[in-house]
């Protein structure tokens, strides 16, 4: 972000009061234009214009329809001189990185009222290194109640972009919102102070849910915002080919064991960066799955994993009474001790990139399975993984499915083949390194719209000459969806919807305006 933050303590300038610039204001005064950028700001339409003081500097300071610029007045000098054109470098800050504004007073304790008017706080949203977000501030100073007025009046007006009120409510009302909590999972109502800070009067959030959890409370609220859709929508909701999309975004906050939708949105699980991504808008169309079985739905979702991965899960899901992190190196070590491979087959439809298909899909349009080439392999599997995100977490910091995006219209399916254990556990050490995790020869990797995993054998891995079998129930194969446990006794058929809802997060330079 082009401009500096002086930490300095300031002293308030008194100013007079400042009319709101006449409309036929069209550029910024030839005497601020320094740079090419500058330039081309120039044809912005300047809505204020005043004097501030901004660190220890009295300023110049310019309002228009896309950026607040400031330059530091200074005495004249001979044109061309170069130290005052260095002290005069003028500094900005774009409308679009402020999420929030507040007169700034100091109040003592004599003072009965508000305090004494100081100026104006500005609340700004700035891009740090590794995808993280940070928010600042800068501050505005004047003594006069009318200029300070006239101009937090005017940010509070660019601020206001409330569509109506109600939206949220009206697709809510009939959630049973107490499901979210699941039973076992404990809600997270605490948010870090400078979290609450954040949204304490922010001006610019649409209506939208926000959850903070881990992945399977923020797959549970996805799911019943795109159920929600449907039922509005007028669709039956247990058998869907074509759903549509979800009315409101979703902002996810972590605040799980593993994160991994939010570390995919966000490039980093961070909570004050997922809080800014939200209060500033920045939404993210996202691919999502329908899970099925004999036609009926079973849920929405982003990733998937069955064998290795829902066995693991299971397992985990028997000792929540360890912290999150004991139980899933616990489980992991338990499922790798008793690993075996399910005899499935497995049938899946390439992915097609030619742009009409895709736009066709893009719009929701049924496909025509007549024309679809399906494929099929069938033997011993360990695991068999179908991801539409990249799925990144700490222990896989390339993500689960590097070779997948967040909404390019296909789904990675990862197979892993029937190989001995310390083969197995090679592949695995690979997710937590550079190196490539899919570089064996019991590994095969496609990019694919549907997938249909159907087990070949009806007992759900249960072998009755165990004492017990801690991974699945009798006649059930345990699948991890989202980290969430699904059981499903029968084939069970995925398909990919394309940008089916919206998420806040993503790279600064993939956002999509609302």
């Amino acid at each position: 972000m082009p401009w500096r933050r002086r930490r300095n303590r300031v002293s308030a300038l008194e100013g007079g009061r400042e009319e709101e610039a006449p409309p036929e204001a069209a550029a910024v005064p030839p005497a601020l234009l320094t740079s090419p950028q500058q330039t081309e700001a120039a044809a912005e339409r300047i809505l204020l214009r005043g004097i501030f003081e901004i660190g220890r500097d009295s300023c110049d300071v310019v309002l228009s329809e896309r950026a607040l610029r400031w330059r530091p007045i200074q005495p004249e000098r001979p044109a061309g001189d170069s130290k005052y054109d260095l002290l005069c470098k003028e500094e900005f800050i774009e409308l679009k990185d402020i999420f929030s504004v507040k007169l700034k007073r100091r109040c003592s304790v004599k003072q009965q009222r508000s305090g004494t008017l100081l100026g104006i706080t500005l609340f700004i949203c700035l891009k740090k290194e590794q995808n993280k977000l940070k928010n600042s501030t800068l501050d505005l100073i004047n003594l006069s109640e009318d200029h300070c007025d006239i101009w937090f009046r005017q940010f509070k007006k660019i601020l206001a972009v409330m569509e109506y009120e109600g939206h949220a409510l009206s697709l809510l009302k009939e959630c049973e919102l107490q499901g979210f909590d699941g039973g076992h999972r404990k809600p997270l109502f605490a948010i870090h102070w400078s979290v609450q800070r954040l949204f304490t009067g922010m001006q610019t959030l649409e209506p939208s849910v926000v959850c903070v959890g881990g992945d399977g409370s923020a797959s549970e609220v996805a799911h019943a915002l795109l159920l929600r859709a449907q039922k509005n929508a007028g669709m039956e909701t247990d058998r869907i080919l074509t759903p549509v999309r979800a009315q409101l975004p979703l902002g996810l906050i972590p605040a799980g064991s593993t994160n991994v939708l939010a570390h995919s949105l966000h490039g980093v699980p961070h909570v004050i960066t997922a809080t800014l991504h939200i209060i500033m808008g920045h939404v993210q169309l996202v691919d999502v799955c329908t899970f099925s079985t004999a036609g009926k739905l079973l849920r929405f979702g982003f990733s998937a994993m069955f064998g290795f991965g829902g066995r693991t899960l299971a397992l985990a899901e028997k000792y929540r009474w360890m912290s999150p992190n004991q139980r899933r190196d616990f489980a992991v070590v338990k499922a790798l001790a008793k690993l075996k491979a399910e005899d499935c087959e497995i049938s899946f439809l390439p992915f097609n990139s030619s742009d009409d298909v895709q736009e066709r899909r893009a719009q929701g349009s049924p496909k025509s399975d007549c024309n679809d080439q399906w494929q099929m392999i069938q033997g011993q599997f360990l695991n068999v993984s179908i991801m539409a995100i990249p799925c990144l977490c700490s222990v896989a910091p390339r993500g689960l499915a590097p070779n997948t995006r967040l909404n390019n219209g296909s789904m990675a399916l990862i197979i892993a083949r029937n190989t001995s254990r310390p083969e197995f556990i090679k592949h695995l050490k690979r997710y937590a390194s550079v190196k490539n995790q899919f570089n064996f020869p019991f590994v095969e990797t496609y990019t694919v719209e549907e997938v249909k995993v159907h087990p070949r054998n009806n007992t759900g891995g249960y072998n009755p000459e165990e004492e017990e079998d801690e991974t699945a129930s009798e006649n059930c194969f345990p699948w991890n969806v989202d980290g969430d446990l699904m059981e499903v006794a029968s084939e069970v058929h995925i398909r990919l919807h394309p940008r089916l809802i919206s998420l806040y997060g993503g790279s600064m330079e993939e956002m999509i305006p609302k």
